[in-house]
């Protein structure tokens, strides 16, 4: 494995560390939006690009929106957010 690759949390472990996603404006950067997740100590896990992610999604009905993009991030939770 090369020292780009990245690992990821189980969907269940990640369920078990986020406790919140928040959209929000990108403090570095005007005018980005990111999606940044929190563990049950408040404490910023990670962060994701805004548009990314949607790219990544892809079209959603409007109901299932939040659903989808949830489930995304979750299957994205990288290991190392077991130490924060």
């Amino acid at each position: 494995m090369s020292d780009q690759e990245i690992e990821f949390l189980s969907y269940e472990e990640a369920l078990r560390i986020v406790a919140a996603i928040q959209e929000e404006e990108d403090i570095h950067q005007e005018n980005r939006r990111i999606l940044t997740v929190y563990n049950y100590d408040d404490r910023e896990v990670c962060w994701f690009d805004f548009d990314e992610v949607m790219e990544a999604v892809g079209e959603v009905e409007a109901g299932q929106r939040k659903e989808t993009v949830q489930n995304y991030i979750l299957s994205r939770i990288p290991t190392w957010a077991r130490d924060i």
